[in-house]
């Protein structure tokens, strides 16, 4: 293959450097490696000429003697960012680390923040105690794996214990154009799942200011508003994008992400990797003009203007504080007008809203912010959603409450209003309590996991504490009137914040990205909604007995019965009476001819009408058989019938409460219940409403939500 070299300095010197002087402790390397030193006022560069092979780094001897005289300067703007974010050096952190010259800067402030306040090292690795690198091999280059160990074995001799993991592409690898995105995602769920299996609750990253630039270009020609213009936050929290059966996974606090080097730049990354004599590593990738970051990236690298770049941090800055403003006036807008429900759906209380005064992005944060919440996306729900629900609630200000499910969003799009009277709901709640499965979740979970959860509780109010102060008042701000991307660039000029050369450089950058998206030849994206909806309409999955399982990412169901085996049952006038009635029998039995089967695997999917109409026919006294075949004629029919008079007549009183209660839920929000059938197909259990088939079956369904109502923690100052 050709030799490449980038030329982005004006002298060059052709060196070769023997594999030991970059790696004296690794394994042999399979690669011949050649470099390229670039001599210029600007860290030293050491480039190979094998286009595969990640560029390794390091600074010249000139600089090696002659530390820079703003290295404590920028030891004290770590530490002043690493306590706006409500950390000390006493916490517990992971950080993630590529090798490049960002990632290493992070590592070497971390190691000096943790050193200066006296945190020695862990006697049985040597290790600076409480901070862990994070080094993720994605697997998409022959030799990344090889690379990852070098990384590794670069930072351990940083003094920081480091992990090297490996990403899974099981489900196929990405396909080009969507690599950088992919890989992201999957970067970021190995780094919460190395979190949690260290008991770490805050991860490090190493995202700065020329980043954040690159990010507003691009969300620019994506026709972004003031809100994703706003960039990165500086804390934000991050929680698992699916949840495993393990209950000791259940616990909803996710990790504290901060970006502690957002007011650095990129030079300042490489002076810091300088002054601390520490090599670091170029990726080739990153200088592909496939992806948008690294065509913007490109433009940006050719600014000579000081003033453009401080204007460009400027417009983002403000941007900053229009969204900090924003998020502040969307939460006491949720905690005033918005209750969540057991059942899984939420109740806007539109009077309390007022919803006419409310500003519109206000608005349209606050209702992006409840959709998260009831469809449990990773990302808010915004687009076509979004806007239907902001328009019903501006042309029907006359209803009171205004109800949103799960299915609402992603099969019918439906609004139901309703008026709801909580007190039968309380006592159905108080009557059907999952108290075995709650002491379940709170035991499981065990100390170690609510200490964590408690740590970072207790982080993020102490961030708060610090952050609150600079957030500035609503009239202060710009661009809270403003509605699309040209309108910040606009008001940006009019308030004195970008000059007419910084606005007209911007808007260049702009329509070249923008133009570029629109032509480009990769597969577009498929659309979110649709996305959601198919796989909405197949959830249905398997669940043994007495195992945990995280249904749609809102509801803990688990189930069981008792293994003996009973001919008769002699069955009390009511269902509660009957319940009591078990506790002075023998509790290992369950009746001989029941539905339930001895199968140790049941099927969990969400509530259909059919199922509605099953409890409707049970309740009137037909027969278990006459309700399979009029409700459910696919199902097999259940031999031996005048064997299951008990199991049917406790069905029938169970099938009437079920239907009281659910006259109290909505429609849609029916919908996305949790429903139990056996592998035949036949409905055992809908626990959300205390309805069971079978007096021995127990099933339990507590909602509990993967992601908290508001999308969690973040801080944009």
């Amino acid at each position: 293959m050709g030799a490449r070299a980038y030329h982005h300095y004006h002298h060059h010197l052709h060196l070769q450097i023997p594999h030991r002087t970059l790696f004296p402790h690794s394994s042999p390397n399979p690669f011949s490696l050649r470099f390229l030193l670039h001599t210029h006022n600007h860290p030293t560069t050491l480039t190979t000429l094998t286009p595969t092979i990640r560029l390794f780094s390091r600074i010249s001897s000139h600089d090696q003697q002659n530390p820079s005289p703003e290295t404590p300067a920028y030891k004290q703007v770590f530490s002043r960012r690493m306590a706006m974010a409500g950390l000390n050096p006493r916490h517990r952190i992971a950080m993630g680390v590529s090798g490049g010259p960002d990632s290493v800067a992070l590592c070497v402030l971390a190691a000096a923040w943790k050193a200066d306040a006296g945190i020695g090292s862990n006697e049985s690795d040597g290790c600076i105690d409480g901070l862990l690198g994070i080094v993720v091999d994605h697997g998409l280059r022959l030799e990344s794996k090889y690379e990852a160990f070098c990384v590794s074995d670069r930072v351990s001799k940083m003094g920081i214990k480091c992990k090297v993991e490996h990403c899974d592409w099981s489900g196929g690898r990405p396909k080009l154009g969507h690599v950088q995105e992919a890989a992201r995602e999957m970067r970021y769920q190995i780094f919460q799942n190395v979190c949690m299996e260290n008991q770490i609750g805050v991860l490090l990253v190493a995202h700065h200011a020329d980043d954040q630039s690159e990010l507003f270009i691009l969300r620019l020609s994506r026709n972004s508003g003031v809100i994703g213009l706003a960039g990165m936050p500086f804390t934000s929290q991050l929680f698992p994008m699916s949840v495993t059966y393990d209950v000791e996974e259940l616990s909803n606090h996710g990790i504290l992400l901060v970006r502690p080097l957002l007011e650095f730049s990129k030079e300042d990354m490489y002076k810091i990797c300088q002054v601390d004599k520490q090599v670091w590593v170029e990726d080739p990738t990153n200088k592909s003009l496939l992806f948008a970051r690294n065509r913007i990236r490109t433009s940006l690298s050719n600014i000579s203007s000081p003033i453009i770049k401080s204007e460009l941090l400027g417009i983002i800055s403000a941007c900053q504080k229009a969204r900090s403003v924003i998020d502040k006036a969307c939460l006491c807008l949720i905690k005033r007008c918005v209750t969540i429900n057991n059942h899984g759906y939420a109740v806007i209380d539109l009077l309390e809203l007022d919803p006419l005064n409310v500003q519109d992005l206000c608005l349209s944060k606050f209702i992006a912010l409840v959709l998260q919440f009831i469809s449990q996306r990773h990302r808010p729900v915004r687009g076509r959603t979004s806007k239907l629900l902001l328009d019903y609630m501006r042309n029907l200000p006359c209803k009171v409450h205004l109800t949103s499910s799960f299915w609402n969003l992603f099969l019918l799009f439906e609004l139901t209003v309703a008026l709801f009277h909580c007190s039968y709901c309380s006592w159905l709640l108080s009557l059907c309590s999952s108290q075995d499965l709650n002491h379940r979740l709170q035991t499981a979970c065990g100390e170690k996991n609510l200490d964590m959860a408690t740590v970072i509780e207790q982080i993020i109010l102490d961030g708060k504490s610090q952050s609150e102060s600079f957030v500035p008042n609503a009239s202060d701000v710009p661009f809270l009137d403003v509605k699309s991307s040209e309108s910040v660039l606009n008001e940006g000029k009019r308030c004195g914040i970008l000059s007419e050369p910084t606005y007209q450089y911007i808007l260049s950058l702009q329509k070249e990205e923008a133009r570029e998206f629109h032509t480009k030849t990769e597969d577009p994206p498929e659309d979110d909604r649709c996305q959601e909806t198919r796989s909405a309409t197949t959830l249905s999955e398997l669940i043994h007995s007495e195992v945990l399982y995280h249904f749609m990412n809102r509801f803990v169901v688990t189930w069981k019965f008792q293994k003996g085996i009973a001919e008769y049952i002699t069955l009390p006038s009511n269902e509660i009476s009957f319940k009591d009635a078990l506790k002075g029998t023998n509790q290992n039995c369950f009746c001989s001819s029941c539905v339930v089967g001895q199968d140790n695997v049941a099927v969990v999917r969400h509530m259909i009408d059919a199922d509605w109409l099953y409890l409707a026919n049970l309740s009137t006294g037909l027969s278990l058989g006459h309700c399979q075949e009029k409700c459910m004629p696919s199902s097999p029919k259940v031999k031996n019938r005048e064997k299951t008079t008990s199991c049917s007549d406790y069905a029938k009183l169970s099938a009437q409460r079920a239907l009281r209660a659910l006259k109290f839920i909505p429609l849609a929000a029916r919908r996305s219940l949790p429903v139990l059938v056996n592998s035949q197909g036949l409905l055992l259990s809908i626990p959300s409403v205390c309805f069971e088939f079978c007096p021995y079956l127990s099933v339990s369904a507590v909602f509990k939500a993967r992601v908290p109502l508001g999308g969690g923690h973040s801080s944009f100052i």
